[in-house]
Order: C-alpha cells, then sequence, then structure tokens
C-alpha cells in the first residue's frame, strides 16, 4: 500500500510539473526541447499512477484479462525510457538534422520494443494473476520470458543515458543558476535510484533462470526503489521551473536578506518596522518590507561607519585570499558590524545618536548587494571579528579602532 502511495504522490508530482510546463508549451510548442521535456512528464505522471498494484489490479479486472495491466505498464515504461533518450539528445545539442535523425531512430527503436512486449504477451500464457511478482513466477516462460527481457533492456538503456548525461551536463551549468543544478542531481540521484531497481530486477530474473529463488530481490527491494526513483525524477523536473519563478526568486532573496536584517531592525525607525505583515503577505511584499527595513537602518548607520574600520578590514580579507571584489564585500560587511556594534554600546550608554565617522556620509556603502553583503555578514571571520571588537586598526589611521 506504501509504494502505491509513493507512486500515486511522484504521479502527483509529474502533474504538476506538466501544469507549470503549461504556459511554456503554449507559447513555444514548436521547439523540440519543450516537446520532449512535456512528452517525459505526461508519460512519467501516465507510468507512475498505472504501476501502483491498486492501479493493476484495476485494470485487470476493467479488461477482465489477467495481468494485462503488466504488457501495458512495460510499454508506458519502455515509451517513458525512449522519451527520456530523446530529451537527452536534445539537452546534448547538435546539428538540427542530426538530432531530428537521432530522434527518429530512438523513437522507431523504442516503438518497436513497445510494440513486441504486446505481441509477446498475446502469444504467451499467463494465466495467474501477479500483481508484485510476474517477472519471476513468469521468469521461465516462453515468450513472456523475452517480454520480460525486452522491457528491462530498453528501461536500463533509458535510465542509464538520463543518469550519465545528467551528470555531464550538471557539471557544465553555470554554478549561478541553482535550480536547475538542483533538479539535474535529482534527476540524476533518481537514475541511480532506477538503476538499483534494474539491478535487483535482472538478479531476480537471473536468478530464476539459474534455478534459485532471489524473488525477494524483484518483491521487496526493487518495488521501493522505483518508487523513489519516480518521486526524485519528478522533483527534479519541477525545481527549475519553480525555481525560476518570481516568486521562488522573492522567497530566495528573502531568506538570504536574514542576517542583514536582523542585525539591523533595531536601528530602523519604527515607522518601516511596524508595518503589519500577515501570514498570507506574498513573497513579494515581505521581500519588499525586508529590504526597506535594511535600507533605514543603513540609513540610521551612516554616521558610524568608520573608514578605518573598512581599510583594516580590506587588509585583513586580502590576507585570506579573496579577490578584490570579494574582499570589499567583506569590508563593507565589517564596518556596517562595527557600526552595529557601537551604536548599540552608544545607546546602552545613553550617549547621542551621531557617531565619530563623518555624518556627511550618507550612503557609506554605495550600490553594493543586499545579498552579498548579508552572506558576508553570516559567514566571514573578519565580520566576526569587527562585531566582536577584535578587528585590528588599520595602520594608516593612527592606530584608532573602529566604533
Amino acid at each position: 500500500m506504501r509504494y502505491g502511495l509513493i507512486l500515486y504522490l511522484a504521479g502527483s508530482v509529474m502533474a504538476l510539473a506538466l501544469l507549470i510546463k503549461a504556459p511554456a508549451m503554449r507559447r513555444s510548442w514548436d521547439q523540440p526541447i519543450i516537446r520532449a521535456v512535456c512528452a517525459l512528464l505526461g508519460v512519467g505522471c501516465l507510468l507512475t499512477f498505472l504501476a501502483a498494484p491498486p492501479s493493476l489490479a484495476a485494470v485487470n479486472e476493467i479488461t477482465g484479462v489477467a495481468n494485462f495491466a503488466a504488457p501495458l505498464v512495460y510499454g508506458v515504461l519502455t515509451a517513458f525510457s525512449g522519451a527520456s533518450v530523446v530529451l537527452i539528445l536534445h539537452w546534448s545539442g547538435g546539428p538540427a538534422a542530426s538530432l531530428r535523425r537521432a530522434t527518429l531512430l530512438t523513437v522507431g527503436a523504442f516503438a518497436a520494443v513497445t510494440a513486441a512486449i504486446a505481441v509477446l504477451f498475446a502469444v504467451g500464457d499467463a494465466p495467474v494473476e501477479r500483481l508484485r511478482d510476474l517477472d519471476t513466477y513468469y521468469a521461465n516462460t516462453p515468450w513472456l520470458r523475452e517480454m520480460i527481457v525486452c522491457y528491462l533492456l530498453a528501461h536500463t538503456v533509458g535510465s542509464t543515458a538520463l543518469s550519465v548525461l545528467s551528470l555531464k551536463w550538471m557539471l557544465r551549468v553555470d554554478p549561478a543558476l541553482r535550480p536547475l543544478r538542483t533538479g539535474l542531481a535529482l534527476i540524476m540521484l533518481g537514475g541511480v535510484l532506477d538503476l538499483g531497481y534494474l539491478v535487483a530486477k535482472w538478479a531476480a530474473v537471473g536468478a530464476r533462470w539459474a534455478g534459485r529463488d532471489w524473488d525477494g530481490l524483484s518483491t521487496y527491494v526493487a518495488p521501493p526503489l522505483a518508487s523513489a526513483a519516480a518521486l526524485m525524477v519528478g522533483c527534479g523536473f519541477v525545481v527549475p521551473v519553480v525555481g525560476g519563478s518570481p516568486v521562488w526568486r522573492d522567497l530566495s532573496q528573502y531568506r538570504r536578506l536574514r542576517p542583514l536584517w536582523k542585525a539591523l531592525r533595531g536601528f530602523a525607525s519604527r515607522s518601516v518596522t511596524t508595518v503589519p505583515l500577515t501570514w498570507w503577505s506574498p513573497p513579494g511584499i515581505r521581500l519588499v518590507h525586508r529590504e526597506s527595513v535594511i535600507a533605514d537602518g543603513l540609513l540610521a548607520l551612516a554616521s558610524w561607519c568608520d573608514p578605518a574600520v573598512r581599510r583594516a578590514a580590506l587588509g585583513a580579507a586580502r590576507l585570506q585570499g579573496l579577490d578584490a571584489a570579494e574582499a570589499a564585500v567583506v569590508a563593507d560587511a565589517a564596518m556596517l558590524a562595527a557600526a552595529c556594534r557601537g551604536r548599540a554600546a552608544a545607546e546602552r550608554a545613553g550617549g547621542a545618536g551621531v557617531g565619530p565617522a563623518d555624518p556627511a556620509a550618507a550612503d557609506p556603502l554605495g550600490s553594493r548587494p543586499l545579498a552579498a553583503l548579508a552572506r558576508a555578514f553570516r559567514t566571514s571571520p573578519v565580520v566576526a571579528a569587527a562585531r566582536r571588537g577584535t578587528l585590528a586598526a588599520d595602520p594608516g589611521s593612527g592606530g584608532r579602532p573602529g566604533p
């Protein structure tokens, strides 16, 4: 029962991916890669729903043919394997004419295997319904044996291609495209799990041919691997689609800005920090609110930002091996951390709200990206030293420490 639920969940994930892809399908149906992705998702969705044991029993009952669901599922599985190879061909790229020939050859080959599965089942004899162990139960039955070999071979080719090419493409993708890399990693993981399923199936069927009983590999080990593989592959196609959406980008930026927002919210004016946000406020509104709090906090700390601290932090960052751009971000974040510490100490002592730095420096950080500042604020040891007040003073400042 649990195996069937996981398969239904995997099918739902693929159906969700298809729904998300619907606008792109309408706009770009003339692009072969869009058609390949949609074909793979559509066939995969059908496969996962059909392969669940309750669906198998329902198909057999509706048709009145014992084990009719077996060639149906094997045929759809072969089509899924073929769609995987076609998608990989388009991912790999190449001349349009060559891609068209390779696609036609692949479709023809896997269609022939699908037809062979149907014919072999028709001429074979499978009178006893087997919902979970048909492969091993009929492993030595004439014609059915060949049907099982056909679908296992086709599925091995498709799963291997999907795993290997996903890995190759993931290694070539720009690291900045994190949703795409994550999706490819999930597809590759699904392919590896699927190969584990195939190893268990081949071992169990081979054992039957050798007169041994390893049926447990096919009945109990392979199904969980198959369901997990289907779920991973489905998620792998959903993540890049959702990850490239404006909502996902807003959520990601909102999460990345948390360290900076947490440090600055105490210095922002109440008119900004008390703006009400409900639990149903969309990510875009939340992001704008968080950016407003950060901007107001930066303005409040402008006169506390000491250039001497920045110079000291810049030198320390360069000594750590950071390049000029990375060191500049760390230096700005360290200056800001020292400003937070200085103003907080002054407020605790009841001091004035103007720091020792030049009050005319209304925007000491310039147009530095907030996400980069937030990352340095959270991870850099130089910034941590500035926050503790242990950052060595810049020699050019005459030994004056930061605020």
